[in-house]
């Protein structure tokens, strides 16, 4: 017993530890539902704080009792605090954790600090528009069919080189979680330039694409599950030459060609 109560404390100094904030609701002896004055804190906490999620939720019990009686209890207490978040919309992590503790837990001396749930919870930050086109990047990767084209976005070089600006990393290792979480897909990593009125002249559109074939391998993805190709000018979205910077932004591009998935 002494060592599962090393491992509880443990475990709540490793929450303290991280960013997620929590909140203490407390029940009346021997009850699971939901008295006025938890009541009431649970209103105002979400009142309070409508940008968060529940990560979990934990039940506890005081010592009286016997302990198959006081794990049923501690998670039909979680289950009343879920109930009423969920009543009231609040957001709740799709793999959140639910857990009773029972009295297996560092008890206060006051016994009434032991009947409680301990609702853990994140502030949900604002999706930036790196964080959207990630996703983005993920979703289309995730419902590809073979010869599916996807384009790169937020893939940059330094002019006429094909070295990689450091802001292109995100989306780099985006490319590199999608490759290893799908083993059996294939890709074709197609560069373009922009701007050249002459075909071959300046044309860095072939080691672009390599610079992104040598990342992935770099990582430890299988080679044979990668190739490269530079278009230069030949395949534009625009007609060259392009009419405004927004154009030759989207014919200078890196598109992903699915070879087999």
């Amino acid at each position: 017993m002494k060592m599962k109560y090393l491992i509880l404390v443990f475990f709540f100094n490793v929450l303290a530890s991280h960013a997620q904030e929590r909140l203490e609701v407390f029940f009346d002896f021997d009850k699971h539902e939901i008295n006025p004055v938890a009541h009431q804190k649970l209103v105002d906490w979400i009142e309070q704080s409508k940008d968060i999620e529940v990560q979990n939720i934990y039940g506890f019990c005081d010592w009286k009792g016997t302990n198959p009686y006081n794990d049923t209890l501690s998670v039909k207490r979680v289950q009343a605090i879920y109930n009423f978040l969920k009543e009231r919309d609040v957001k709740i992590k799709n793999h959140y954790e639910i857990k009773g503790f029972g009295e297996d837990f560092t008890q206060s001396k006051i016994q009434s600090e032991n009947r409680k749930a301990i609702i853990i919870y994140d502030k949900i930050k604002p999706k930036t528009a790196e964080s959207v086109i990630l996703e983005e990047l993920n979703e289309k990767m995730k419902t590809a069919k073979v010869g599916d084209l996807i384009k790169l976005k937020n893939i940059y070089f330094y002019n006429n080189s094909a070295k990689l600006v450091p802001k292109s990393k995100p989306i780099l290792y985006e490319l590199l979680c999608i490759m290893n979480d799908y083993p059996k897909l294939k890709i074709e990593i197609q560069g373009h330039i922009c701007c050249q009125t002459e075909v071959g002249k300046y044309d860095v559109s072939i080691p672009r694409a390599k610079a992104i074939y040598n990342f992935l391998v770099q990582n430890k993805v299988d080679r044979k599950r990668l190739s490269f190709k530079g278009f230069g000018i030949t395949k534009p979205v625009h007609p060259i030459p392009e009419k405004s910077e927004e154009e030759e932004n989207e014919n200078r591009r890196v598109e992903i060609l699915i070879v087999e998935n």
